[in-house]
């Protein structure tokens, strides 16, 4: 994970928050960043700084998402397996 790219896709921001019905607020609280972070960062306006991403991330995978990379380099999100 060297690569901010590599932490957390905007896409898989939006499908892992819809998956789990949160939406950008939800998720920014959570994640204990801006609104404004998560808005820009899902719509491809900005890359948030790295602790932002992972926090980001980390929120999303303590709500229960996984995610697993996919061929061609890509990743996606699922839920976690209990």
């Amino acid at each position: 994970m060297t690569l901010k790219n590599d932490i957390l896709s905007p896409a898989q921001s939006r499908g892992a928050r819809g998956m789990l019905g949160m939406s950008q607020t939800d998720l920014a609280v959570a994640a204990d960043v801006s609104r404004q972070t998560v808005v820009d960062f899902e719509r491809g306006a900005r890359t948030p700084h790295r602790n932002n991403l992972l926090a980001i991330r980390r929120a999303l995978e303590e709500a229960g998402i996984e995610f697993i990379p996919e061929n061609g380099g890509g990743a996606g999100v699922r839920f976690r397996e209990r």
